[in-house]
């Protein structure tokens, strides 16, 4: 469950999760907070902490008024061509909301996405990790 103010830019390998594959995009990445209307970017252990985690009330930059603390997916389907992926907004540890986005194989692009700019990179950052997975790749690229 990631925050949902978090923009991924690019995978970490530099930050020590214990368990990288079992964080909430599926891999630790490094990016941009975009909780304020200036971007900024967070130290190594807010992303480890916070940005890759959500649920983070310790973070500063969480504004007190906000629809969600973390947000997560999960693959809903795999048609080979078509892949659904459902997602969920938390609140106070509960559900606040969910949908479903779809992603064509076949044409590389999303037939369902989000508008929320930050949701949407981890829904993509998301889908990335799966299909190298899905695809036998290494996650060590």
């Amino acid at each position: 469950m990631a925050c949902p103010f978090f923009y991924p830019t690019e995978r970490s390998f530099s930050i020590a999760w214990p368990f990288p594959r079992r964080l909430p995009l599926g891999a630790g990445f490094i990016g941009k907070c975009r909780a304020h209307s200036e971007e900024n970017t967070p130290d190594d252990a807010t992303l480890r902490d916070c940005c890759n985690l959500g649920h983070a009330a310790t973070c500063s930059r969480l504004p007190a008024a906000r629809q969600a603390d973390s947000l997560r997916f999960v693959v809903a389907g795999d048609a080979g061509d078509q892949i659904l992926l459902d997602y969920v907004y938390d609140r106070n540890h509960a559900p606040a909301g969910h949908g479903r986005l779809e992603y064509n194989c076949r044409l590389r692009r999303w037939t369902r996405s989000l508008a929320d700019q930050c949701m949407q990179r981890q829904a993509e950052c998301y889908l990335a990790i799966y299909m190298e997975r899905r695809q036998g790749g290494s996650l060590a690229r």
